[in-house]
């Protein structure tokens, strides 16, 4: 697994060599960029395919990997909205992250896939978020870039089972889970989600979660909640995950490069839980086909 950050994690506005620079010094191996609103630092929705192919060329000269982009503008043009207008808004977002993903040669993009509200009900957003992602699917198969649907605070798609239903109901290989660990724990254990949603997660963010706050401010840097680490870890190398995961916190106010190298150690420490896990799982392969007892 690769130790990734998100540009999140930086204060809005941060010069893009400022969070390459910093994200290189703090010992990552991949970055992931935001598709933000025109005029925004890096990437948005005007910037052209060969601008996104030399941003791909300024992360690895920083000697840094990028598998994947992410968006909030589906916060404000949600492809569940009950305006036809607003869910074409949205459709193009996704649209351009596959393009922009395709020409820096990545293999995913996030996408929230609609918002439950007072005016759009449950079975509402199913519908228009399911059609909406199905209509997007066949342009992700011809770029070869696949959707990541994120479970967020959007009280949608509330259990792994609903996750699975959604996602096989779109009935492409081109989309999958983008799985946040954090997200998960104000209503569920991560470690379950991860194995009942299995290789339908294509991306993996990781941020922590006080479930006594248990409200939004409840979200906290790594091992500073209630997930449960070793067991999250020990499910994604079950399921052979190995891609990028990718921390995604609260920037902070002061000395904004001090949280890329805080989270570096905490991932550290996350990536050695997941090699423990793989070379226990390893040692009880080996002693089963030797013939002797695993207890």
């Amino acid at each position: 697994m690769k130790k990734g950050i998100n540009q999140w994690c930086y204060p809005p506005g941060t010069p893009l060599t400022d969070v390459l620079t910093w994200t290189k010094e703090a010992g990552f191996d991949a970055i992931e960029l935001n598709v933000s609103k025109p005029g925004d630092v890096g990437l948005n929705l005007e910037t052209t395919l060969e601008e996104a192919k030399e941003i791909k060329a300024k992360v690895t000269e920083a000697g840094l990997a990028i598998e994947s982009l992410s968006t909030a503008l589906l916060w404000e043009f949600p492809l569940s909205a009950g305006e036809e207008k607003v869910r074409e808004q949205g459709k193009n977002v996704v649209r351009k992250m596959l393009e922009l993903a395709n020409a820096m040669e990545l293999d995913a993009i996030l996408v929230v896939p609609g918002l439950v509200t007072s005016e759009v009900a449950y079975d509402e957003c199913y519908r228009r978020s399911l059609d909406s992602i199905k209509e997007l699917a066949p342009y992700a198969e011809e770029l070869g870039v696949k959707i990541g649907i994120e479970n967020v605070w959007n009280q949608f798609l509330l259990s792994p089972l609903e996750m699975v239903a959604f996602i096989d109901g779109c009935d492409s290989e081109f989309v999958g889970a983008y799985f946040d660990v954090g997200n998960v724990l104000q209503f569920g254990f991560p470690e379950q989600w991860i194995r009942i949603l299995g290789n339908r997660i294509v991306k993996v963010h990781v941020k922590d979660f006080n479930k006594k706050v248990g409200n939004i401010t409840g979200f906290t840097n790594l091992l500073a909640g209630d997930v449960n680490w070793p067991a999250v870890m020990h499910e994604l190398n079950e399921i052979n995950y190995t891609g990028a995961i990718s921390a995604e916190l609260s920037a902070y106010a002061n000395h904004p490069a001090a949280l890329a190298h805080d989270t570096a150690r905490h991932m550290d420490i996350l990536l050695s839980m997941g090699q423990e896990s793989t070379a226990n799982r390893w040692n009880c392969a080996v002693i089963k086909n030797r013939g002797f007892p695993s207890e």
